[in-house]
């Protein structure tokens, strides 16, 4: 009996060894994971303080000068605001067109409902590279067949920028979509509220979070993007990603490593308000 007992007791204790010994890996396997993974961010914020003009570690100091060099380049300046405007406006546009297709594929059933689903998501399955160089072919075709220019303009770059924010908004209102509480505005149709009374006093602040989570993301899509205002842009009229682009093809020191610190803490700031309406693990 004794034997059988101790033979128990050192299997359990085997067990919990190697139940111990499964966590430490899996811990070390995400903590290696988000290191590979953040460890650029963390480089690129620390050399855009560096004092060297050419990069090398350990650094002679630190200071704020590169931010002020950014600053003063009216490339980056230029680059900055449209980004921002054309951002602004994309979001703008890509929330409305995405919260109108969220309710018609959430709430209603019809002949073609999954093939309009993976049409408004299609934009995310194509490479970025592929999509831009398709929009530009078919705006040069449109120029040719209706002598109506688009490609490289302020309009042709809003509507590119729309196809990225579209997918992003249908994911993330049709994720908070999901999960309301459809009772409340029945009780307000049995009470006698119209439709468009209903959608507007209940329905769309029932909507706020997924709203505003999707601008939010919207707006970090369309400014970071590179690939389509890549084959988009005109002379004078470049996005601030492209400006960094650029910039590298002919001096590298950690002014661009400023412009990209600015960046991270826009874009990162963007991404924390988001998660804080919607989580962004739903939308995965």
């Amino acid at each position: 009996m004794r034997c059988r007992r101790s033979r128990e007791l050192v299997g359990v204790a085997i067990a919990v060894r190697a139940l111990n010994f499964t966590r430490a890996l899996h811990l070390a396997t995400v903590v290696l994971v988000y290191g590979f993974i953040l460890s650029p961010v963390v480089f690129v914020s620390w050399i855009s303080f560096f004092r060297n003009e050419i990069v090398a570690f350990p650094p002679d100091g630190y200071t704020l000068k590169w931010f002020a060099s950014a600053a003063a380049d009216p490339v980056f300046v230029r680059g900055f605001v449209l980004s921002f405007e054309l951002a602004l406006i994309a979001a703008a546009i890509g929330v409305v067109c995405g919260t109108l297709a969220s309710l018609a594929l959430v709430r209603y059933r019809f002949p073609g409902r999954e093939a309009l689903n993976m049409l408004l998501l299609s934009p995310l399955i194509v490479p970025g590279i592929v999509a831009g160089t398709a929009l530009y072919i078919f705006y040069i075709n449109i120029e040719d067949a209706f002598d109506l220019r688009i490609a490289a303009t302020l309009p042709g770059l809003v509507i590119a920028h729309v196809l990225l924010t579209i997918p992003w908004s249908v994911r993330l209102i049709s994720a908070n979509l999901v999960g309301l509480d459809r009772s409340l505005e029945e009780a307000a149709e049995n009470l006698g509220a119209g439709r468009w009374t209903t959608f507007r006093r209940v329905t769309l602040p029932l909507m706020r979070a997924g709203i505003v989570a999707a601008t939010l993301f919207s707006f970090i899509v369309s400014f970071e993007n590179l690939e389509f205002s890549l084959f988009l842009v005109g002379p004078g009229r470049i996005t601030l990603p492209i400006a960094i682009l650029q910039y590298l093809e002919f001096k590298i020191d950690p002014t661009i490593a400023a412009v990209s610190f600015v960046q991270i803490v826009l874009i990162g700031t963007a991404m924390l308000i988001s998660d804080r309406f919607v989580k962004l693990s739903r939308i995965v």
